[in-house]
């Protein structure tokens, strides 16, 4: 059966212009195989901007034998200035990857006029499968520009949503999470992460935030919050405990999964990564450094991490520390991947691999998506900082989907 899964995969591949490494397969400690196969979606890079932040989302079938519906939602990154982003397209593919539609930018998640001469977008985004109503919704963050860079502080803040529609190809406007009035939430977003749909239908949702200030690097701290959903609007209903630490930045960039019964919670940080465990969604153990099984920090630095969840196992994606890819802003290439132990709250390094690899480019910025029972994606955009230095690493502007191909099917409910 495993063969035969391999075998679809690999005839469902859209390798791109440039192709990929080859696909091999990995036995993890619990016995579950693996094939990681990475393949490129689209390579586009005019010297201006290139595609950033690529994360998917999926529409199952009423039919189980037939493929969902992929989309993979991301934005053009004008390099070389700070989080400078373009409004939202949208890519999407009906055949598991074959072929894939030209990128559509709609104008519903477009930059909007502020007062001020202030730029609003929204940006970070991470689609989703909300299977009570059967929608397909996006959240991000929204992003405050003036004079063609980032607003400074005092910057507001808000998480930012937009629903799908199948039958028209069209996202909704964006709207905004309204929040309670604490000051806290002044500048408050789910920016990069990964979010969860209960039993009920409710959303648990990380969000990190700060209050006003001047101060770029004040601390940011994180919550979940739980919302409900109707379909079409997104309503605060109440967070748990907040958690930072005083170590440059806080806490922020949370992501969150849900593994056999526990809640997990991974956090980035200027210095190292940081992760906690909870028993009901909201309320979260002192956030502790991530390590490995003999003891030593991950690596992992100023830069996003995120889940894999498997039914069998529960695994980690993240970049960390290597004096080969110094080359790389802040090390952000390739992306590792590694099972947890989740009774040590530890990576395990023997079962670590490269899920995308490296090619001159950042690629901190990504996003996981459970495809179907049998398949899990790491998609992402090459960062093309610095092009040139790039380019001769061998980076074109690629949007990559790493598929992880499983030996056993994922009794996950979809997302």
């Amino acid at each position: 059966m495993y063969a035969l899964l391999i075998a679809a995969a690999a005839m469902a591949l859209a390798t791109g212009p440039d192709p990929a490494p080859g696909p091999h397969d990995v036995l993890n400690a619990d016995g579950l195989q693996y094939r990681i196969q990475p393949s490129v979606v689209i390579e586009d890079f005019d010297g201006k901007g290139c595609w950033f932040h690529a994360r998917g989302g999926i529409i199952p079938s009423d039919d189980p034998n037939a493929a969902p519906t992929v989309l993979i939602t991301m934005q053009k990154w004008y390099v070389n200035v700070s989080d400078y982003f373009s409004g939202l397209s949208f890519i999407k593919s009906d055949d598991m990857g074959k072929t894939w539609s030209d990128p559509v930018t709609p104008d519903t998640l477009a930059w909007r006029s502020e007062a001020n001469d202030t730029t609003v977008g929204v940006c970070d985004f991470t689609p989703g499968w909300h299977p009570q109503t059967k929608t397909l919704f996006g959240m991000g963050h929204t992003v405050r520009y003036q004079n063609g860079k980032l607003m400074k502080d005092p910057r507001p803040r808000e998480t930012a949503y937009s629903v799908y529609d199948a039958n028209t190809n069209q996202w909704s406007d964006w709207d905004i999470i309204k929040m309670p009035d604490m000051p806290i939430f002044f500048n408050s977003g789910n920016g990069c992460g990964q979010w969860l749909v209960e039993d009920n239908g409710d959303l648990l949702v990380p969000i990190y935030f700060k209050p006003a200030s001047t101060d770029y690097y004040a601390v940011l701290s994180t919550t979940v919050m739980r919302c409900s959903f109707d379909g079409k609007t997104v309503r605060y209903k109440e967070h748990g405990n907040i958690l930072t630490t005083e170590k440059p930045r806080g806490a922020y960039e949370p992501s969150l999964t849900r593994h056999k019964g526990k809640f997990y919670l991974t956090m980035r940080n200027d210095d190292r990564a940081y992760v906690s465990v909870s028993d009901d969604g909201l309320n979260y153990a002192p956030i502790t450094p991530w390590l490995f099984d003999d003891g030593k920090e991950i690596g992992s630095y100023n830069t996003q991490a995120h889940w894999v969840s498997h039914s069998d196992a529960l695994f980690l994606v993240y970049t960390r520390k290597d004096p080969a890819t110094n080359h790389i802003p802040r090390n952000r290439a390739p992306l590792y991947m590694s099972q947890v132990d989740t009774e040590k709250m530890c990576l395990i390094r023997s079962t670590e691999q490269i899920v995308v690899p490296e090619r001159g480019a950042m690629l901190g910025n990504f996003g996981v998506v459970t495809v179907s029972p049998n398949e899990t994606w790491v998609t992402v955009g090459e960062g093309m900082y610095k092009p040139e230095e790039a380019m001769k690493h061998g980076a074109k502007g690629r949007v990559w989907a790493s598929r992880i191909v499983w030996s056993r099917p994922n009794k996950l409910r979809l997302p």
